[in-house]
């Protein structure tokens, strides 16, 4: 899957239906003003354990949530609006920015996005595909 506006071209994501929202690992998050809105900017790294094609984001601020992590833990987290790019179908959805540097994951997909059409088959994995290869192979063992 990708976030074509965010310049990611892929990010490993998992589908989660216990989860409303979609959820982003990114860092470095700063909340400013740009013309009397608010925006965020943050990083994304796509590839766990190195930042091999890490790239800056800024987009407006949607809302701001208070979400329960799967371990109970309520926190506040901004959300906001990117295109999403699911087995060759584009969807906007909302998507929290939040810390899932301990994940497997990079992003995980939500009920929300989900609705859109899709069905979900417990059973089969990586039905989108797997990354490239080539990017496999430029990011592995790098920290």
């Amino acid at each position: 899957m990708s976030l074509p506006d965010a310049g990611v071209d892929w990010i490993k994501a998992k589908i989660d239906t216990g989860a409303r929202t979609s959820s982003l690992h990114a860092f470095d998050i700063v909340e400013f003003d740009r013309e009397g809105e608010d925006w965020v900017r943050f990083r994304v790294n796509p590839w766990q354990d190195t930042d091999a094609d890490a790239t800056i984001v800024e987009c407006p601020v949607h809302d701001r949530r208070a979400v329960r992590s799967s371990s109970g833990h309520a926190q506040e987290r901004l959300v906001v609006l990117l295109a999403i790019r699911l087995v060759d179908r584009l969807v906007v959805s909302e998507v929290t920015l939040s810390n899932r540097d301990e994940m497997g994951f990079r992003m995980l997909i939500g009920r929300e996005a989900l609705r859109r059409g899709f069905i979900v088959d417990p059973a089969r994995s990586f039905i989108g595909g797997r990354a490239p290869k080539e990017a496999r192979r430029r990011n592995r063992g790098r920290v």
